[in-house]
């Protein structure tokens, strides 16, 4: 169990997924470019590429992402969030907002 102070310091946003590359070399590493309407795209490792069958099909989605975590190198490919999504590898599902909403809207 979290306090909710610590649960308070998780920062959920909204992301536009506006570019997926694999990353070589890995069974479920994607490389994900994600819009937060920041004055620059970030780029987000995930391992979500076992559980997408067409993983270009996410490509224009908004979803949410946990914003705040300090940047972790993965296979050489510096991560700056991660992706918040629902499931394990027999049922997975993104977070997706019912309605439309601007990249970087805070969840709360």
């Amino acid at each position: 169990m979290i306090s909710y102070d610590d649960f308070k310091k998780v920062e959920i946003r909204t992301g536009k997924i506006l570019a997926v590359e694999e990353v070589p070399e890995t069974d479920k590493l994607l490389k994900l470019t994600v819009d937060f309407g920041e004055e620059a795209p970030r780029q987000i490792v995930s391992g979500i590429k076992h559980k997408v069958v067409d993983w270009q099909s996410i490509v224009g989605m908004t979803t949410t992402f946990v914003t705040n975590l300090e940047p972790r190198t993965i296979k050489g490919l510096e991560s700056n969030g991660m992706l918040f999504a629902l499931g394990g590898d027999e049922h997975f599902s993104f977070l997706v907002p019912k309605d439309d909403v601007p990249p970087g809207s805070i969840a709360g």
